[in-house]
């Protein structure tokens, strides 16, 4: 990891590694919340914010627990749990100190609970033995690219509501070939600049 930069690394995560359209992960949210773009930015914010701080801390996990005390095996079970309690500890906070933001988020902070994009970056930093920065670096770029790619897609939908889409292509079926039409022009970013 010490040949890519910064600006590099982030270009990557967003365009040619996203986390959607070429990794396939965060696929339910992806779908599910992708039928407004208010609704998509929303997610995308709270992504961005649980998506960075569950990284920073998955990875001082690792680097000072689970690595030293030879426990690497338990590093899915512990990053599970640790996303978990930061959702809810999120929650809680943001609904004591920020009732507005907590109103504003809604739903969408319970469903990063689940949201299997969280886990995939916190893995991902692991095995690509990134640094810290580098690690809070591609956080970032990947919850940008997941959000980028929410919104184009729900700018899609929102469209295609208002055109006369065939009946039995109409809902999910549209819906999923356009996800796949949308990832086949995100490949035409490969090769932009080296993968981490």
């Amino acid at each position: 990891m010490e040949g890519i930069g910064f600006f590099a690394l982030i270009i990557g995560a967003i365009f040619v590694n996203n986390v959607v359209l070429s990794q396939f992960l965060g696929i339910c949210p992806f779908l599910g919340v992708s039928k407004d773009v208010k609704s998509s930015l929303g997610m995308g914010a709270a992504v961005l914010f649980v998506m960075l701080l569950a990284t920073l801390v998955t990875y001082l996990l690792y680097v000072y627990v689970l690595e030293p005390l030879g426990l690497q095996y338990l590093q899915t079970i512990a990053y599970i749990l640790v996303i978990a309690g930061l959702v809810q500890m999120v929650e809680i906070i943001l609904k004591k100190i920020a009732p507005s933001l907590y109103q504003a988020l809604g739903v969408f902070l319970p469903l990063i609970t689940t949201n299997c994009a969280v886990l995939g970056v916190a893995i991902n930093v692991i095995q690509k033995h990134m640094t810290l920065g580098q690690s809070i670096i591609y956080a970032t770029g990947i919850a940008i690219g997941f959000t980028l790619a929410l919104v184009i897609f729900a700018g899609l939908r929102e469209q295609m509501e208002l055109t006369g889409t065939p009946k039995g292509m109409r809902g999910v079926p549209i819906a999923l070939v356009t996800a796949g039409i949308l990832a086949m022009a995100f490949m035409g970013f490969n090769g932009l600049v080296p993968l981490p």
